[in-house]
């Protein structure tokens, strides 16, 4: 499976999955399991690998303002949610973490405090593998590492969530004290 294929076969899911972060990852898992099991196993690599090129530290920081807190696997299932939300968001937020403050559902979230975690989409070709085969998806013979996170800054830090993320603390962070 190529990468384009990867993004279009959750672009389907999109498409017929409305707009719940979860039910994108359920008609995913379906659409999947409808390929070849090569093709799933595919799919888990380029899923490494996406989640891997967003493995970054101010992704994280905006993941961590958005959800009032991001612990490790918070991260995870917030980057699972941002890959429900399609190539193009994904692509540009890996990009440019606080192009997120552009989104309707994160403006929304300032107000309600709606979270975004889809922990399900993590698990689609390791669901879709065991729908087409009755066994368990193989061990990736050439795992994806993750990059080191080295330039951790602390995102209770208001003045530094201001200088990273200024979108996002506009619209999450406490106003400055005068």
């Amino acid at each position: 499976m190529r990468t384009d294929e990867f993004w279009q076969l959750i672009d389907s899911a999109r498409a017929g999955g409305g707009g719940e972060a979860a039910a994108v990852a359920a008609r995913a898992v379906a659409l999947l399991a409808e390929r070849d099991p090569e093709e799933i196993v595919g799919y888990a690599h380029h899923q490494q690998r996406v989640l891997a090129a967003s493995y970054k530290v101010d992704l994280w920081g905006a993941a961590y303002l958005i959800n009032g807190g991001a612990s490790d696997d918070g991260f995870e299932y917030f980057r699972g949610w941002l890959m429900t939300q399609g190539r193009a968001v994904f692509a540009r937020a890996v990009a440019d973490p606080d192009s997120l403050a552009e989104l309707p559902q994160v403006r929304a979230a300032a107000l309600s405090g709606e979270e975004f975690e889809c922990e399900d989409m993590l698990a689609v070709p390791w669901e879709a593998y065991r729908k087409a085969t009755a066994a368990d998806l193989p061990a990736d013979r050439d795992p994806v590492r993750a990059p080191d996170l080295n330039d951790f800054w602390d995102f209770d830090d208001e003045d530094e969530a201001r200088r990273h993320l200024p979108k996002l603390a506009a619209l999450f962070a406490e106003p400055p004290e005068e």
